[in-house]
């Protein structure tokens, strides 16, 4: 494992991100206001899923690939419904904030843990295809990209959250809107690349 393997491991786990990266910007628009414990959390969430689905992928190339390679056709399909659920929930909150006289509706509630595992189940779950290119890895090998992605994941989730806070802070009441509208453009941008360019 030399220096090629681990610019290889963070730069895939940088491609891998870009999903989660766009959702961090959506919940920091949705949540400006949210502690440095509570972006931890997301961050460390998404980092986790990022490590788990290429581990996954392998152990299933080296245990169950026939059933792993039909599985595959479904990933899309199941990201786009998980996103979609998620971003259509954001927006009717968002409409709702915007109703005059409803003051239970003037905050969005804080995301659930629920919620979060869901995201990052459905801006991961295309990494399970990663477990295809580190299949002639040593499991320890596997074990250190995965690890190498989770982190460039949580890096990139941080910045995320600190962009999608800034501008938040500024867009106020759209901010939940937007970022509803955010997570199905994921979805669809998900579902047409796995779709159509696979």
């Amino acid at each position: 494992m030399g220096i090629a393997f681990v610019l290889t491991s963070i730069l895939m786990g940088f491609a891998l991100a870009m999903d989660a990266f766009s959702v961090s910007i959506a919940n920091g628009l949705t949540w400006p206001h949210m502690s440095r414990k509570r972006m931890y959390l997301i961050a460390g969430t998404y980092a986790f899923f990022q490590f788990a689905m290429p581990m996954i992928g392998w152990v299933c190339v080296h245990t169950a690939a026939h059933y792993f390679t039909v599985f595959q056709k479904f990933i899309p399909w199941i990201a786009l419904g998980l996103l979609a659920l998620i971003g259509g929930n954001m927006i009717r909150e968002g409409l709702k904030r915007e109703t005059p006289g409803d003051e239970a509706a003037a905050k969005p509630q804080m995301l659930a843990l629920g919620t979060l595992a869901v995201q990052g189940i459905a801006t991961s779950i295309d990494a399970l295809s990663v477990g295809f290119t580190i299949a002639d890895y040593e499991a320890l090998s596997a074990l250190t990209a995965a690890l190498l992605i989770a982190a460039t994941t949580f890096v990139i989730c941080m910045i995320g959250l600190v962009f999608g806070k800034k501008f938040g802070e500024r867009l106020a009441d759209k901010a939940t809107v937007i970022g509803g509208l955010i997570l199905i453009a994921i979805g669809i941008e998900i579902f047409v690349k796995g779709v159509f360019f696979s």
